[in-house]
């Protein structure tokens, strides 16, 4: 299977709730290499790279975020591979 790169905008109730390390929890659980990092505006921005499967199912759980975020919208879009090596939460 092909490695594909994303790259989201994640909205709502997103920070202050463990977003940023359940995000990278989860992504390591995947296998995927990328970041995550809270944004002034109140979003969380991610970009991930791996296995297009695993990938997708990063997608679907930015979704949801974890138990005490509330999702309002993501906006992804798909990059070039970025040669991201490890899984980082960024200040």
């Amino acid at each position: 299977m092909a490695r594909i790169c994303l790259h989201a905008y994640v909205g709502g109730r997103v920070q202050g709730v463990g977003f940023r390390q359940s995000t990278r929890d989860e992504a390591e659980r995947l296998g995927l290499d990328g970041w995550v990092r809270n944004l002034e505006d109140g979003r969380v921005e991610v970009l991930w790279e791996g296995e297009e499967e695993q990938v997708k199912a990063l997608q679907r759980w930015l979704e949801r975020g974890p138990r005490r975020a509330r999702v309002a919208g993501v906006e992804v879009e798909a990059l070039p591979l970025q040669g991201i090596a490890g899984f980082i939460v960024r200040r």
